[in-house]
């Protein structure tokens, strides 16, 4: 039976795993330097059906389960009452019209599939790198590790450990977390290895839930992810990215004072970038239908200066 570490020993872990100075003082992608050109290519040599899945959950006005915040959508324009006085000849011209929109969110929480800069957590104070966290201000926003860090993009390997198919059943029970060796078999049975620069989705079967219960999915419910055990196996692996269909950590975690393990020592020491909630059951089908469980994946940030984070759609590629 698997043993959760103490607290204690978490808390150690701040220390132990720390890559503040593993890349110079400078970092500002953490763990994605394990990501290298090489990798890139290599990863470009996976693409061979020519078939892309998304990852990423569809964004819906109103409120939704788990969501911080009611994502918002006001049409500034519309086809509606194009003949009306005052709405002719747009464009300089009687016979154009055109749509456009203001949209905005927190993307941040339980609903939107979305990734999480080194500027998102903070402990004692200070970022990853040590980095005050005062350099994230509600003026400017974060003056440092905002996700502009990975303005260019991410593609890599990717790889799919999908638990509940290992377990034969639908979801994870809550207190079923995650642990190294289960890891481990879910990548025997998948007849794959995760290996530096690789970014990691692991399956819990929630999305699953989520699309039979609909509306009535309750996000803040228990539910399952990586045990904390799991971090020195992420930086012994040197993965870039770690992403899932929760927001990693099990609810509740077991631990007090580090609430959410694998965001608090992930983000702050390690400075490993994180993929919350995605949609992960078109991913799992697709695998099982080819055989594989390896893709080329990308992914990339809106733009957004100062974003400590930003809604993404990640991408499969097979």
């Amino acid at each position: 039976m698997s043993i959760a570490p103490s607290e204690e020993k978490v808390l150690q872990w701040m220390d132990e795993l720390c890559n503040w100075d593993r890349w110079g003082d400078n970092d500002l992608l953490g763990t994605l330097n394990h990501l290298t050109p090489e990798k890139r290519v290599s990863a470009a040599g996976l693409v061979r059906e020519g078939k892309s899945v998304s990852c990423s959950w569809d964004i819906r006005t109103g409120r939704q389960p788990g969501a911080t915040a009611e994502s918002q959508r006001y049409m500034l324009s519309t086809g509606l009452g194009l003949d009306d006085e005052g709405r002719k000849g747009l464009f300089d011209g009687g016979r154009a019209g055109g749509a456009q929109e203001f949209i905005g969110m927190v993307f941040h929480g339980l609903d939107v599939t979305h990734l999480d800069s080194l500027a998102h957590l903070f402990w004692d104070g200070k970022m990853y790198g040590g980095a005050p966290a005062s350099l994230v201000s509600d003026r400017q926003g974060a003056l440092q590790h905002d996700v502009l860090s990975v303005s260019d993009g991410i593609t890599t390997r990717g790889v799919l450990l999908d638990m509940p198919r290992l377990k034969g059943v639908d979801v994870l029970a809550p207190d079923q977390h995650i642990y190294p060796e289960d890891l481990e078999a879910a990548e025997d049975a998948a007849g794959i290895e995760v290996e530096p620069g690789d970014v990691l989705l692991v399956r819990t079967g929630e999305g699953g839930a989520r699309i039979r219960e609909k509306r009535n999915y309750n996000a803040n419910k228990p539910r399952s992810g990586y045990q904390a055990a799991c971090l020195p196996w992420l930086q012994e692996r040197q993965v870039s990215m770690i992403g899932s269909d929760v927001a990693q950590d099990p609810t509740p975690s077991g631990y007090r004072q580090v609430s959410m393990p694998i965001h608090m020592v992930g983000i702050v020491a390690m400075g490993l970038w994180l993929i919350d909630n995605c949609q992960l059951e078109d991913l799992a089908a697709t695998c099982v239908e080819l055989g594989r469980w390896e893709f080329n994946f990308a992914l990339a940030p809106i733009r957004f200066q100062g974003v400590t984070g930003s809604p993404v759609n990640p991408l499969a590629i097979f």
